[in-house]
């Protein structure tokens, strides 16, 4: 198995609605012979409680899985890079606010800086698309990430044509191939299901 043996980074953004199904993931991913996990979530991820869970909750939950503690802030995610912390970085759920701000190179929470650090060592990151403006506002921004080179993304699909038309959501299934995938420097396919 590909993932045996390796360092891998889960970061957590304010895309609250996939939280259970990255968490129930993370949990198989966790079972993988020597494989550490290392959380990072957003500042609102980290601190919002809503409709979907309480974030001392979700948090407590991700510390047990991962046997380690959240990185949560900027100053603690930026040596991700120096120290090579990481063999592979993954954002799930990936928030369009997030897929923005890659896009832009605007780094400005404990996400963006962990995926900028991680980067300068031309490690893959795997996007995990949930926002419900991926066919509107966010789709100029997933065009300039799916160009970039060391960015993966989990295959992904419309959430609920009807009722959110613009709406992109990963699916859960695809994590741990498209990590496979990525490792070996491919984007794993189809992309869009």
């Amino acid at each position: 198995m590909k993932l045996e043996g390796k360092n891998i980074g889960v970061a957590f953004t304010g895309s609250f609605c996939t939280f259970r199904k990255t968490i129930d993931e993370l949990k198989k991913i966790s079972k993988i012979n020597n494989t550490s996990i290392f959380p990072i979530m957003s500042f609102n991820s980290f601190n919002l409680d809503t409709k979907f869970g309480k974030a001392i909750d979700f948090k407590k939950e991700i510390e047990e899985i991962t046997n380690n503690e959240i990185i949560c802030s900027i100053p603690d995610a930026e040596p991700i890079g120096p120290k090579k912390m990481f063999d592979i970085l993954i954002v799930a759920p990936c928030s369009g606010n997030t897929i923005a701000k890659l896009a832009n190179d605007i780094i400005d929470t404990p996400v963006t800086m962990a995926v900028k650090s991680h980067l300068r060592n031309n490690r893959p990151v795997v996007i995990a698309i949930s926002t419900n403006n991926g066919l509107s506002g966010a789709a100029e921004n997933i065009g300039k990430l799916l160009n970039r080179k060391n960015y993966y993304f989990v295959p992904f699909k419309q959430d609920n044509p009807i009722t959110k038309p613009h709406s992109l959501v990963f699916d859960p299934a695809y994590i741990q191939k498209t990590l496979e995938y990525a490792l070996d420097n491919e984007q794993i396919q189809p992309i869009l299901l």
